[in-house]
C-alpha cells in the first residue's frame, strides 16, 4: 500500500494573497484559509473552533491566486502538507506546516454545499499533481 498526503480545505481566505517570485523567476504565492468545526458538546451547547491554515502555491495558480483571492473569499482547497525548518539564529530552528495547493476552486456557499454532498456521495476529481516543492526552494530552503 502507498501513503497518501493529501487535504482538501473548503474555508474563508484568512488574509490577502502575497506574491513573490522565487531566486529562479517562479511564482509564489501564500495566503491564509480559515476552517470551522462545529459540534454539540455533551451539555447540548453547539460550538464553533477555528482553524487556521497557511496555503502557499506555485507556477500558474499562484499567479490565479494572487489575481483573484482576497479576504473573506469562500474557497476549495486541494493539495498536500510540507513541513518546512529554518535556523533562527543562536542554534534555534522554527518549523512550519503548510498546505501546498495544486487545486484552488472560488466557491460561493451554494457551491460549497453542492461539494459536501458530493463528498458524501464519494464523487472525487483528477488533478494533476504538481512537481514537488524540493525542486523549487533553492540550496536554503527558501522560496
Amino acid at each position: 500500500m502507498r501513503n497518501i498526503n493529501k487535504v482538501i480545505l473548503v474555508g474563508n481566505v484568512s488574509h490577502d494573497p502575497q506574491m513573490k517570485e522565487t531566486t529562479g523567476g517562479q511564482p509564489v504565492t501564500t495566503f491564509g484559509v480559515a476552517t470551522h468545526r462545529y459540534f454539540t458538546t455533551k451539555a447540548g451547547e453547539n460550538k464553533a473552533v477555528t482553524e487556521f491554515h497557511n496555503v502557499v502555491t506555485f507556477g500558474g495558480i499562484a499567479k490565479r491566486c494572487a489575481e483573484t483571492l482576497k479576504k473573506g473569499k469562500l474557497v476549495y482547497i486541494e493539495g498536500y502538507l510540507k513541513t518546512r525548518s529554518f535556523d533562527l539564529g543562536e542554534g534555534k530552528r522554527s518549523f512550519r506546516t503548510e498546505i501546498v495547493a495544486y487545486n484552488m476552486i472560488i466557491l460561493s456557499k451554494r457551491e460549497a454545499a453542492l461539494m459536501e454532498a458530493d463528498q458524501e456521495h464519494g464523487t472525487d476529481a483528477s488533478v494533476e499533481e504538481p512537481p514537488a516543492i524540493e525542486e523549487i526552494l533553492d540550496d536554503n530552503n527558501t522560496f
